[in-house]
């Protein structure tokens, strides 16, 4: 028994440890949020003795955070549509269909995740140039799903892979064509992770802040990420309404995590599944 509660011990002291590194950012800034700038420049650690909420207010106003939050809702909810239905479908045909070239197409969207976009960001940044798409929502849309499309297809072909090769070829005894098992049979096994790719990919798309810099450089077409970087200027040093801009753009995302955990939980995971 001591062996056992000393063993818990050694794996419950680094996990808090790892907890209490992961809160603190969090706690930190809103704490910062709710200061006055005077109270943050003679002590920016102490709690914070009344709290300020006109700093979110200023913070949404100041920044036009509401015209970003818009921005980001429209481009996020495109993207994540395109890459669910391009991701399934690439999943489908690579796990189901046996074609000539499929394996070497999977590799390739396999060798695409160790891809950084740093190196891409040039050429990418002159061909939506050449197109008319830079300062556009469709060539953010576009930008986002070239980046996340072969995460995507690796999670979805990693899934289907799982099922049964009998189950299509049922459906096609019964009459079904290509698209009908695609729609009336995998697409509705697919929901679970389809589900869990969605939230994962909008999170990446939310939280996103060097490929929205590079395609959206107006002031008016800037995401909530990149809108925020504008409460701290040259000549602007409001800290306090700065945290509170990082707090609004960051509630979306804790929100999400706070109800959807086991479904982020599972599309991590997802591509694990032997198949």
């Amino acid at each position: 028994m001591p062996r056992i509660r000393l063993g818990r011990w050694l794996v419950a002291l680094p996990m808090a440890a790892l907890a209490l590194a992961t809160v603190y950012p969090l706690l930190f800034t809103t704490n910062v949020a709710m200061k006055t700038r005077r109270e943050y420049i003679l002590d920016r650690f102490s709690p914070t003795s009344l709290l300020h909420w006109e700093n979110l207010t200023t913070a949404w106003n100041t920044a036009g955070m509401a015209r970003y939050f818009l921005n980001s809702v429209i481009v996020v909810t495109f993207a994540v549509a395109l890459l669910l239905l391009i991701g399934s479908m690439a999943g489908f045909a690579l796990s189901q269909l046996r074609f000539r070239g499929s394996s070497a197409l999977f590799l390739v969207c396999l060798a695409a995740l160790f891809i950084p976009f740093q190196v891409i960001m040039v050429p990418l940044a002159r061909i939506m140039a050449d197109g008319g798409l830079i300062d556009t929502y469709p060539g953010l849309i576009l930008a986002y799903v070239a980046q996340f499309l072969p995460f995507t297809v690796f999670l979805m072909t990693s899934y289907y892979r799982a099922v049964p090769a009998e189950i299509m070829d049922a459906a096609r005894i019964d009459g079904n064509s290509l698209y009908g098992v695609y729609r009336r049979i995998m697409l509705p096994m697919g929901a679970p992770a389809l589900l869990s790719v969605g939230i994962l990919n909008a999170l990446f798309c939310w939280n996103d802040v060097l490929i929205s810099l590079l395609m959206m450089p107006s002031a008016d077409h800037r995401t909530l990420m990149v809108g925020v970087t504008s409460l701290r200027g040259q000549y602007s040093d409001n800290i306090p309404t700065f945290a509170a801009g990082v707090l609004i753009a960051a509630v979306p995302v804790l929100v999400t995590y706070l109800f959807l955990q086991r479904q982020i939980a599972d599309g991590v995971t997802a591509g694990a599944t032997k198949g």
